[in-house]
């Protein structure tokens, strides 16, 4: 039962407002107008859950993404190269050196490396879009209660003036009638009418008498 109230109250609202059935409302739609009808909040910390719930290799892609993408990981890779480069062509002197110019083992550490972080961090990407996607999502529900909420004060203000209005208006009815009245306390009729009984019968009252 209270479920059918709940259902026929965020129906009322969506028609209100938005001009639509609850059927035809996405999801988004839906827990705005039951966050309207419950008076209860709809915004979430998305940061949070997708750190509860993200898996071990998730995880790990975006520690990779991380690192690879700071500065510390070009400082780092900029010296091993430059090591390679220099163990290769000064400090060994023996000959065959493991790797001579030009670096065919270190072309080949460097492509292994790129095909393995290449896909990781399109991993982290596509996380990141999905949730970026999230917070939109989010956002604009957030700004949607905000706007619903808005109108409906909007419509609240106005039946309150409605309302005042009216109160005002009987109000100085009453005081006209009051006045009017207090202008003839031996009849109780206003001075500007003619008494009836006053008038004889088959009598015409005469203009400025």
């Amino acid at each position: 039962m209270d479920n059918h109230n709940s259902r026929s109250n965020i129906q009322a609202i969506a028609e209100e407002l938005l001009g639509l059935v609850y059927d035809e409302m996405d999801e988004g739609e839906r827990r705005v107008l039951e966050g309207i009808a419950k008076r209860h909040a709809i915004s979430r910390d998305l940061a949070d859950s997708w750190t509860t719930e993200a898996t071990f290799g998730q995880r790990i892609a975006d520690r990779v993404a991380a690192f690879g993408g700071s500065w510390t990981f070009i400082i780092l890779f900029f010296a091993l190269i430059v090591g390679w480069v220099l163990i290769n062509t000064v400090f060994i002197l023996r000959d065959p050196v493991p790797d001579p110019y030009p670096f065919i083992l270190l072309n080949l550490i460097l492509s292994m490396l790129a095909a393995f972080q290449a896909p990781v961090i399109m991993m982290s990407q596509n996380r990141q879009a999905e949730k970026d996607r999230q917070a939109a999502a989010n956002d604009y529900e957030v700004n949607l209660k905000a706007e619903l909420e808005i109108l409906r004060l909007h419509e609240k203000i106005d039946a309150l003036r409605d309302l005042h209005l009216q109160m005002v208006l009987a109000r100085l009815e009453a005081r006209i009638d009051a006045a009017f009245g207090q202008q003839n306390p031996a009849t109780g009729h206003s001075a500007t009418a003619t008494p009836q009984s006053a008038i004889a019968p088959g009598q015409n009252p005469k203009p400025g008498g």
